[in-house]
């Protein structure tokens, strides 16, 4: 049995033009899988998608909001109906801002939840039961180390992902019976065009570097090796769990 070969697979994910998403997609695609790139803007979904491509991976665009349903169900009909049945989803859309709590905008809030949480639980739902009716499927949520600690000026961000923890604990219980596992991915501190400027914050980095038992930022290639783990046949048993990837962070505090 080859374990880690993703060969033929479709894999989806959500806000996968940038960052930590579309590092996963090229993990994925580096092991064989077909990996569709979504964003609600079709032209930045494009770019991605042939970036990967011009590497020589199997790489389409996609265009939807995370947190519309109507356009989420036409759009997974369409992939389902003409690109093939997607195996593997990657739920990686998310925003943070940050303001203090007494301050904090009730609309930005909205705008987090609804992005963060909602649409995690949407897009389980809608291609959980085209993987429910295969009887097979694999689900990886973005979770993050504050799905577990707080910190100041992000505290919907820390209630939404907690959220996501429980939706990967819920749908586990719910889906398992479909052989669908639902898995999360908690990642630290990493180096990305999103946390750049906390990277060259001499003070935070630091901080940071004496916080974290590993002594340094994560890279995002580091995520690959637990996505790629999560989307194959690796993990058929393994299932409701939030894998930690954040060089002993959490377990130092």
């Amino acid at each position: 049995m080859v374990l880690f070969n993703l060969n033929s697979k479709v894999a989806l994910i959500t806000g996968g033009n940038r960052g930590i998403g579309l590092v996963i997609a090229k993990g994925l695609a580096a092991h064989g899988a077909k990996v569709i790139i979504n964003n609600r803007s079709l032209e930045t979904a494009e770019l991605a998608a042939k970036s990967l491509r011009d590497e020589g991976y199997d790489a389409l665009p996609v265009a939807f909001d995370v947190t519309d349903k109507e356009q989420i169900e036409k759009e997974i009909n369409h992939i389902e109906n003409e690109v093939g049945p997607i195996d593997i989803l990657i739920n990686n859309a998310g925003i943070n801002v940050r303001h203090p709590l007494l301050e904090f905008p009730e609309s930005v809030y909205d705008n987090i939840i609804d992005v963060n949480q909602k649409g995690t639980f949407l897009m389980i739902q809608v291609v959980g039961r085209y993987m429910a009716k295969r009887n097979r499927g694999k689900i990886i949520n973005i979770a993050s180390m504050q799905s577990e600690l707080g910190r100041e000026t992000i505290t919907p961000y820390a209630a939404s992902k907690g959220a996501v923890k429980m939706l990967t604990r819920g749908a586990c219980v719910e889906l398992a019976p479909y052989n669908i596992q639902v898995n999360a991915i908690a990642p630290g501190y990493f180096k990305s065009d999103l946390t750049k400027p906390l990277v060259d914050n001499k003070e935070f980095t630091n901080w940071l570097c004496n916080r974290v038992p590993a002594g340094r930022w994560g890279n995002v290639e580091e995520l690959q090796g637990t996505a790629v783990y999560l989307a194959s046949k690796a993990s058929d048993f393994v299932n409701g769990h939030i894998v930690f990837v954040d060089g002993g962070m959490l377990s130092a505090v």
